[in-house]
């Protein structure tokens, strides 16, 4: 049955991000021809600060889940719905928190922002925004239920028609009228029926959560709750500074207009990242079991086949991004909305560092080592911060990511050979260095190679060039892996692996 959930779960995931992908890419079309990039900046800019004041949340619905698992396993009924009533509580006093401190920035809105030249109500459209996730808190906490049961293919199946409609509503909505207001409050609409869908579902599954005698959580429990919160806070602040400001810092030394033309790129990219993320940890179910139960040297080597996996499909996809971004981009919304190539450059080798995290991520993550780097994340953070602000000013957008790059290697350099490859394996330092340096090598040489071969044959046609440079990314990359790992375990484990699917 957990197979079965598992096969079930990665389909609903991958269909549900595949049609994120398309819908996306139409809908953010639309949008710039009917409104404009200014519009698109202020979308990306508030997106990014509302993510913002998603910090509040801190981890809670991760610890609910985790301690969901046990009850559920042994049909403890009492406990989940004193779980659920708990996260209830929690989330509502979340949603007013998150309402308070946002409702607080508001006068701050024009530092974010810089000069504005569109005639809209800055603080009106803010404040759609935050109604937008203080209904999200409010109503979703029992799909909670769905994960820890291993059903969230029903949550991805739910998002995925909510995505359809929502988006087509929207369009509709927005070709009629050209009015972005009625265009962010129909998302709120949409955000409030989906939940209501979702909470209905859960209610007929289980039908023991109509339970009116609901018994106070036990004390044991709501310790390890809060004890993962507080391993999990530095993480969660940390995450969004270096993943969720780059919006913030582009628009208050760029412009919002900046911050549109990237948002373009990084729909794409974020969409590749989620995807192929969605295939990393799928192959990685019982990771934290097999730490448990098995030998370091058993859990090295799937870590290694792991990592060989990621390296090659982080390099595939960074290939495809550099050598089809820009045609894409005239095709699909025309040759005003480019940017550069070497912030295109910068953007591909900010990609490559940050899912080649993924296999250290996993292992690290399921062996529950939270705690001992808490403080790593906070120094990322703050480098990050630093070293975007100062570059921005000497490099433009470029400037931005150089920052970001810089304080991964915090990371790199610290993080994971001290806390994954000496904690976790028991592995000499000189070995991570000597592997890291290989794939980075192997990275720079695949990825010059195609862009050489890219660069020598020059088209008119926008669709034969994406076609042409789409037949080098498939075939130049692959052709130089396989001709190098031929004959190496972790290269034989992924090709069976991939004959079984």
């Amino acid at each position: 049955m957990r197979t079965k959930n598992s096969i079930r779960n990665t389909i609903a995931a991958l269909a549900s991000n595949i049609v994120a992908i398309f819908v996306g890419l139409i809908a953010q079309s639309v949008f710039i021809k009917t409104l404009g990039a200014e519009y698109l900046g202020i979308n990306g800019l508030f997106t990014n600060i509302i993510s913002m004041l998603g910090i509040v949340e801190l981890g809670i619905g991760s610890a609910i889940i985790y301690n969901l698992y046990k009850p559920i396993v042994n049909k403890d009924y009492d406990t989940i719905n004193s779980l659920m009533n708990f996260y209830k509580k929690a989330y509502n006093i979340i949603a007013i928190i998150v309402l308070l401190i946002g409702i607080s920035i508001t006068p701050f809105l024009g530092y974010f922002t810089g000069k504005v030249t569109i005639a809209v109500n800055i603080e009106l459209i803010y404040i759609l925004f935050i109604i937008d996730i203080v209904f999200s808190y409010i109503f979703s906490y029992k799909r909670s239920l769905l994960y820890a049961d291993q059903k969230n293919y029903i949550v991805n199946i739910v998002h995925m028609i909510y995505l359809i409609l929502l988006n087509t509503t929207q369009l509709i909505a927005l070709y009629i009228t050209k009015n972005y207001y009625l265009y962010l409050v129909v998302k709120i609409i949409f955000r409030i029926l989906e939940n209501i869908f979702i909470t209905i579902i859960v209610n007929k599954k289980y039908k023991y959560l109509k339970e009116k005698n609901i018994q106070k959580l036990d004390k044991k429990i709501e310790k390890d709750i809060f004890k993962k919160i507080k391993a999990l806070f530095f993480h969660k602040i940390a995450a969004f500074v270096v993943l969720g400001t780059d919006n913030i810092v582009i628009s208050r030394f760029l412009g919002v207009i900046s911050v549109g033309l990237y948002s373009n790129y990084y729909l794409i990219i974020n969409a590749i990242n989620v995807l192929f993320g969605q295939v990393m940890t799928s192959l990685t179910p019982s990771i934290g079991n097999m730490i448990v139960k098995d030998s370091k040297e058993k859990a090295f080597d799937i870590f290694k086949k792991i990592r060989f996996l990621n390296f090659w499909l982080c390099t595939f996809t960074s290939t495809a991004l550099l050598l089809m971004m820009s045609d894409f981009i005239k095709i699909w919304i025309g040759k005003e909305y480019l940017l550069p190539i070497y912030v295109l450059l910068v953007l591909v080798i900010n990609y490559f560092q940050k899912m080649m995290r993924y296999s250290y991520s996993i292992f690290k993550e399921a062996a529950g080592i939270y705690y001992e780097d808490r403080y790593v994340p906070i120094i990322e953070a703050t480098t990050n911060i630093v070293a975007s602000v100062i570059l921005v000013k000497n490099f433009g957008l470029a400037g931005v990511f150089i920052g970001t790059i810089i304080s991964s290697l915090i990371i790199w350099c610290y993080s994971y050979p001290k806390f994954v490859y000496k904690k976790l394996f028991d592995r000499k330092y000189k070995s991570y260095i000597k592997e890291t340096i290989l794939y980075l090598f192997l990275f720079i040489t695949i990825i010059s190679v195609s862009y050489f071969i890219s660069s020598i044959v020059n088209f008119n046609n926008n669709f034969i060039s994406l076609i042409f440079n789409t037949i080098i990314s498939i075939l130049i990359p692959n052709i130089i892996i396989i001709m190098i790992f031929k004959n190496n375990n972790n290269f034989k484990y992924c090709i069976n692996l991939i004959k079984r699917k």
